[in-house]
């Protein structure tokens, strides 16, 4: 039998696709070394074990999902009815059965990959509503379940880490975070400093008379500035200083 392939022809959008799912199955590799036992120990996010984790990116495939039928029907379906309701669907989800947390995540994922391969050029144009309102086109969904995967595969805390995800998504993922710190002034006399052997690039507040610079990999950045990790970044300040805020 042949395997159906993506509706979508935009080699841009087929790129994203299969960056996206990648993410998916390094989730996936990094969920089915845990044994069922080592789902119950924290996760990197406080205050979630790393079956909160798998609950969150199982459901948040579900809400993807339902984007893209928004987008293919016209029907306003939001991603989630409210806040509570998302937090309180990932609390349930936390206390599934191991085998029923891992079909979760499977069928979830499959679920929304097949939205994706079936949805057609013209209706990843249409616009949907982010959980936070903002008006986008569906073609948003791609982006948000690859940062969604390849980080929390990170959180899983299973040996995974910021140098294991594609520098595309480094780079985009660094750029939203540095966005959004704008946004709400939370950039003003930071300076981040990305070494790799083709010379330093400078991000954040290149302006600043005296700013503080932290310095690191596009990796190890981009694990600072998300919150997860300072390994291998320094400052030209005593200590290294935590990460303004991102989402």
């Amino acid at each position: 039998m042949v395997a159906r392939q993506d509706v979508p022809k935009d080699p841009e959008l087929k790129s994203a696709l299969l960056t996206a799912r990648r993410g998916t199955a390094f989730f996936g590799r990094k969920l089915n070394e845990l044994s069922d036992d080592e789902l119950d120990a924290p996760s990197l996010l406080p205050g979630w074990t790393r079956r909160h984790v798998i609950a969150h990116v199982g459901y948040n495939a579900r809400a993807l999902a339902r984007l893209m039928d928004w987008a293919n029907t016209g029907v306003e379906t939001p991603m989630y009815p409210s806040r509570q309701a998302r937090n309180e669907e990932i609390d349930h989800g936390a206390m599934l059965s191991p085998v029923e947390l891992r079909e979760l995540y499977k069928q979830s994922a499959n679920h929304l990959d097949v939205a994706w391969r079936d949805t057609p050029q013209e209706a990843w144009g249409h616009e949907v509503k982010a959980a936070q309102s903002r008006t986008v086109p569906a073609s948003e969904t791609v982006w948000w379940r690859t940062r969604e995967v390849w980080i929390h595969a990170v959180d899983l805390d299973n040996g995974a880490s910021f140098g294991d995800m594609p520098a595309d998504v480094l780079e985009r993922l660094l750029r939203d975070i540095i966005e959004a710190w704008h946004h709400r002034g939370d950039d003003q006399d930071l300076r981040l400093e990305i070494l790799a052997s083709g010379g330093v690039t400078h991000l954040g507040d290149t302006a600043a008379v005296d700013p503080v610079v932290v310095t690191g990999s596009l990796a190890d950045i981009t694990a600072w500035a998300a919150g997860r990790s300072a390994r291998g970044v320094s400052s030209n300040r005593t200590d290294v200083p935590p990460a303004p805020r991102w989402i």
